[in-house]
C-alpha cells in the first residue's frame, strides 16, 4: 500500500486555524475529509459522527506520536476503502504528544470497521514516509498545497 493511494490533494489542508486538539480534529474533517466540493463517499452528515469517532480514539490514547506528528485514525462502518487526509500547522498545537513537543503534521486516517489489517498497514506507511524530519520541515515550508503533494508524493516512491 502506498500512501498516494489513500491520499489526494484534494485532501490536503495548507494551513490549519485550529488551535486545540478538537478543533484540530473538527477542521481536518470539515476541510480534508467532508468539504463539499468533494467527491465521496463521506458525506456532510457523517461530519459529526467522524469526529466522535476520531475523539473517542483520542480518549484511549493521544494519537500525537513524536517529532511533531499527529495520526487520528478510527474505524467506521459506513466507509468501504481507508481514506486520509492531511494538514499542516506550523505553530504548533498541544495534541498530547508522547514526547511532549507540539504537533505540527496531522494525518487522519478513517477505515472500514472490517478493515484491521490493511488499517495496520496503512498507519505502518504513514509511520514510515513520515520517518524522515527533513520531510516534515520541507512540508510545513511548502508554498502551497502543490508542492506539499509533490513532497509526499516523492517520499512516498522512496519506499
Amino acid at each position: 500500500m502506498k500512501l498516494v493511494d489513500i491520499l489526494e490533494p484534494g485532501r490536503i489542508v495548507h494551513r490549519l486555524a485550529a488551535t486545540t486538539k478538537a478543533q484540530v480534529l473538527r477542521e481536518l474533517v470539515q476541510r480534508g475529509l467532508v468539504p463539499p466540493e468533494a467527491n465521496t463517499e463521506l458525506g456532510v452528515a457523517d461530519e459529526d459522527q467522524i469526529v466522535r469517532v476520531l475523539e473517542e480514539r483520542e480518549r484511549l490514547g493521544s494519537t500525537g506520536i513524536k517529532d511533531g506528528l499527529a495520526i487520528p485514525h478510527g474505524k467506521l462502518e459506513r466507509i468501504d476503502q481507508i481514506v486520509a487526509c492531511l494538514g499542516l500547522a506550523p505553530q504548533g498545537i498541544d495534541f498530547g504528544a508522547l514526547d511532549g513537543q507540539p504537533s505540527r503534521i496531522f494525518i487522519v486516517l478513517l477505515a472500514p470497521e472490517s478493515a484491521g489489517g490493511l488499517h495496520l498497514k496503512a498507519l505502518a506507511r504513514i509511520s514510515r514516509v513520515f520517518s524522515d524530519a527533513s520531510l516534515h520541515q520541507r512540508l510545513l515550508d511548502a508554498a502551497d498545497v502543490e508542492t506539499v503533494w509533490r513532497e509526499i508524493t516523492a517520499e512516498d516512491q522512496r519506499y
